[in-house]
């Protein structure tokens, strides 16, 4: 069968969608799921952009072995130099350079003419082809792009040494046909097409970028590039998921193969919708909390007798297993650390007892120990910063009732070491708890957004807080675990302030250093 390459995009385009703010350590553990689940080429971000997206693409170079690793450039030597300064320790060095193709981007945006945009791409394509082995070029908003113009740039570049050419639907404005119909065209008109891999890139905004996706694969692309829950700016990027398993159930069509381990997706698809805290909505595609659910009757009845009456995807080709015990409270540290392993953790030694600390606390309260329990506790503490004094919460305590004013007392442990206890009022249980510790903090806190769900079923399920804030002028999202919702809510908020240090810390050592 043809090989299609997935190019997953998730680190790059998909933490440009509004909200999404990963640290290096999460965008790290999310390459390494990313490289377990077999995609082909891992963005890993835009170092050119920040000195904290190099670091970040530096260290997923190092880490990442099995997948190649790319970093986004601007067709400009200084962006190319930076994703050179990344990327140079990987297995097999890849850049991705682009520059927009069409006549509205030319004129308003790049104030330049087709010759101009031509030469500007020849030239980053000839220096980036001096330092990496592969380099795709795209032309941003190809699909709008003149016919006979993305002939010419393609040959040009083709020339120059690139090995792969993206043409993306860049504001999701193609249809299956049409988008088809533009692959096809290229193949039999580009001169050294044959050379060359042709790759799609398809944005949602109309909600055919799937489709579309799957249109230019049936017409000569052999690869596509893709989010995981198919995040992005705007309506979103293709799914990674939908397309890997609609490639796999209808490969009597297609007949072509990604390479994907499809056991991962469901790891995956709930790994990534933790850490960028955007919630897998629930009749999603594949990884939605629906997707395999039945309720009507006469479906009900299929299925019982025959799965396939109505599942034409399985649960456990994407990993979907039901693992209802995996450990108990009695289980020690050497089956805790194995399972952990098993599961593709790698955590320190000071870690994994963090993570065993909890696991056993919450064994000790909770009837049965879950998948989804252990990889929630498990992903906190890999992700988790060592070694850096932040705000710690100690306890907290609400007196609720509906004839009184809630009152919320906490103790606190702040970066300097000193125990604060406060108590504060408010309207419900919940804002007495923010006025608290926005008291316990200092600074300004304005509250965004704020959001509690359960993690796995059941009464004693784990409940997953997560909060949008604004701290001293800047935006932060945290997100924390516990049985009760309301402990969960005070450690999120908590992990949004400590995730603002960092990033001041981080920039204040820019400063510095400039």
């Amino acid at each position: 069968m043809r090989k299609i390459d997935i190019f997953d995009t998730t680190l790059r385009d998909g933490e440009q969608s509004a909200g999404i703010n990963l640290n290096t350590a999460e965008k790290v553990e999310i390459a390494k799921q990313l490289e377990r689940l077999g995609v082909t080429i891992i963005e890993a971000g835009f170092p050119a952009s920040s000195p904290g997206d190099l670091e970040a693409v530096s260290l997923i170079a190092k880490t990442v072995k099995n997948s190649i690793v790319t970093g986004l450039a601007r067709a400009v030597k200084s962006d190319i130099d930076a994703v050179w300064e990344a990327i140079r320790h990987a297995e097999q060095p890849h850049v991705h350079t682009f520059i927009a193709t069409s006549p509205i981007h030319m004129e308003y945006k790049l104030k330049k003419n087709p010759d101009e945009v031509i030469e500007q791409a020849v030239t980053a394509v000839k220096y980036a082809k001096e330092k990496f082995s592969l380099v795709e070029f795209s032309a941003e908003d190809g699909f709008r792009s003149d016919k006979e113009f993305l002939v010419r740039i393609c040959q040009e570049v083709i020339k120059a040494g690139a090995t792969t050419i993206n043409i993306p639907d860049t504001v999701g404005y193609a249809t299956p046909e049409e988008y088809g119909a533009l692959f096809r065209y290229l193949r039999e008109n580009v001169i050294g097409a044959e050379k060359i891999k042709f790759s799609a890139h398809c944005h949602d905004d109309l909600g055919m970028a799937v489709a579309n996706s799957l249109a230019a694969i049936e017409n000569g692309a052999d690869q596509v590039e893709c989010t995981i829950n198919g995040l992005g700016e705007r309506a979103g990027n293709a799914a990674l998921e939908e397309i890997g398993v609609a490639l796999h159930i209808r490969k009597d069509f297609y007949g072509v193969e990604t390479g994907l381990n499809l056991k991962e997706i469901k790891r995956t698809s709930q790994m990534v919708s933790r850490l960028t805290n955007v919630v897998i909505q629930p009749n999603k595609a594949v990884v939605g909390k629906n997707a395999f659910a039945h309720e009507s009757g006469i479906h009900q009845d299929g299925v019982l007798k025959n799965p396939e009456t109505y599942e034409i995807i399985s649960p456990a080709l994407i990993g979907e297993d039901d693992i209802p015990l995996v450990l108990g409270k009695h289980s020690g540290r050497a089956a805790f650390r194995d399972r952990a392993e098993t599961m593709g953790f790698q955590l320190s030694d000071e870690k994994l007892n963090k993570a065993f600390a909890e696991f056993k606390k919450l064994a000790d309260r909770k009837k049965e120990v879950t998948e989804e329990d252990l990889t929630t506790i498990l992903t906190e503490q890999q992700v988790s910063i060592e070694d850096v004094p932040l705000f710690e919460l100690k306890s907290v305590q609400v007196q609720y009732g509906t004839e009184n004013i809630p009152t919320a007392t906490a103790s606190v442990m702040t970066p300097e070491g000193e125990l604060k206890t406060i108590a504060s009022t408010g309207s419900g249980s919940v804002e007495a708890i923010f006025n608290t510790l926005e008291q316990l903090v200092g600074g300004k806190v304005n509250i965004l957004d704020y959001r509690v769900q359960s993690v796995g079923k059941g009464r004693d399920a784990l409940g997953e807080a997560v909060i949008n804030l604004k701290y001293n002028g800047y935006t932060s999202t945290g997100r924390d675990s516990a049985q009760d919702v309301l402990e969960a809510s005070a450690k999120a908020y908590l992990n949004a302030v400590n995730r603002q240090l960092i990033q001041q810390q981080v920039r204040d050592k820019q400063t510095i250093s400039v």
